[in-house]
């Protein structure tokens, strides 16, 4: 199985594999922000740590949506 995704990795052109190396930063990206929101203890912005979980499980849903989006695309 990671054969198959190295040889359709190494098929695509120089911009395509950019991207989905643009795309996989900005997944983790969201992901640790959202983690960052969450845990972080001395937050500086004021918000209830109720507003704080929502918004930092809003990030990484978002993240994953992208994921997911650029997993289908490559397909």
């Amino acid at each position: 199985m990671l054969d198959k995704i190295y040889r359709s990795i190494q098929e695509k052109s120089l911009k395509e594999r950019f991207l989905l190396v643009i795309g996989v930063l900005f997944f983790v990206f969201y992901l640790i922000l959202g983690l960052l929101i969450i845990f972080m203890n001395n937050f500086p912005l004021d918000m209830k740590l109720g507003y704080r979980i929502a918004f930092g499980m809003l990030l990484i849903t978002y993240g994953f949506i992208r994921l997911i989006r650029l997993i289908n695309d490559n397909k």
